[in-house]
């Protein structure tokens, strides 16, 4: 593999403008994207020009490349590039024997750091990477970790993390649930995970105000820095405390810590006992047929949807007004069911 400074960033760039077939690449915006990449991962205008371009695209065509394969569509004098086949990605490959090779001795290098309490994290990560590429002795896969294979938007994180990194404001196309997409200024500041979905966290201006909004990655069609707009830096929110009251990602503005107590069946309460639903659960009351566990936070829809993941379990003691909004939400589930089977026997 090339050896040149920030060869693997623009491989990256590269790889998300051939995929793309929604655009037209043609030379100059390939030269583009590599150095607005290259910009967002390292703050520096450290760019290259078409020798350097020419020379990556021929290292990912050959074999000690990644063996790409690329249309080079004419168009008038120009031409433009995209990969031959619209599912094909650098990503989607396996690992060569030299880059397999170099992340071995990294993790034995990481490994080090194990067991230190500041290092927790790695112990997942590196079960991931060596259970993955088979980095240990030669065996079948012997851990399975949670995650959604078919995620759209998890090839925007490493510039999303990149752009909080540097203090880089973003252009940010966003498509909510239904409705046409919109463009947002952006000034990230944090990406979490939840539910097996990232979302990305920043200011922008909304009705006059600098107002947080919360995007799942998912939805976000594109984006590109703003490289003339002053980033606004975060000396408001704490994120490691800020999701602390809540279940999830959403964090309501007009509400306060409520105190919630639920009855829970016996069989249910042993798994709820060894997975608490949130750091403030107490016991208030356990038998031989049910437990009364108590907790604190702020009702949001991530909590109601968990409840009502439990169906019937669980009995809502307070507060009154989330027994009667999950209510509400179970009637209407059930006259929905019930509409579609009718409709469904009237056509049959």
């Amino acid at each position: 593999m090339a050896t040149n400074k920030h060869a693997v960033i623009r491989y990256q760039a590269l790889d998300r403008c051939f995929s793309n077939f929604a655009r037209r690449f043609y030379i100059e915006d390939l030269i583009e994207a590599c150095n607005d990449a290259i910009y967002d991962f390292t703050g520096k205008e450290d760019g290259i020009e078409r020798r350097q371009l020419f020379d990556d695209i021929k290292f990912m065509e050959s074999e000690a490349g990644y063996s790409i394969e690329l249309d080079k569509v004419k168009d008038g004098k120009k031409k433009y590039y995209r990969y031959s086949d619209k599912n094909f990605s650098i990503n989607k490959q396996p690992l060569s024997l030299t880059e397999a090779e170099q992340l071995k001795d990294t993790i034995m290098m990481l490994n080090r750091f194990k067991g230190l309490p500041q290092f927790d994290w790695m112990e997942e990560v590196l079960a991931r990477f060596e259970d993955t590429f088979k980095l240990k002795a030669n065996v079948g896969s012997v851990v399975s970790f949670e995650q959604n294979p078919y995620l759209r938007g998890i090839e925007h994180f490493t510039s999303l993390f990149n752009a909080i990194i540097n203090k880089q404001v973003l252009k940010i196309e966003y498509k909510a649930s239904f409705g046409e997409s919109q463009q947002y200024e952006i000034h990230p500041y944090f990406l979490k995970q939840y539910n097996n979905r990232w979302f990305l966290f920043g200011i922008s201006q909304l009705e006059g105000q600098n107002k947080l909004m919360n995007m799942a990655i998912d939805r976000i069609v594109g984006f590109e820095p703003m490289h003339q707009v002053e980033y606004i830096e975060n000396k408001d929110i704490d994120f490691v405390e800020y999701f602390d009251d809540v279940i999830g990602v959403t964090v309501p503005n007009d509400k306060t810590i409520e105190k919630i107590r639920l009855k829970i069946d016996k069989a249910r309460y042993s798994y709820i006992e060894s997975k608490p639903i949130h750091p403030t659960q107490t016991v208030k009351e356990k038998n031989e047929e049910y437990a009364v566990i108590e907790l604190k936070l702020i009702l949001n829809y991530e909590f109601e949807t968990l409840l009502l993941g439990f169906a019937d379990s669980v009995e809502i003691l307070e507060p009154e007004s989330l027994r009667e909004t999950i209510s509400s939400r179970a009637r209407k589930i059930i006259e929905k069911n019930i509409n579609c089977a009718d409709t469904s026997h009237g056509n049959s």
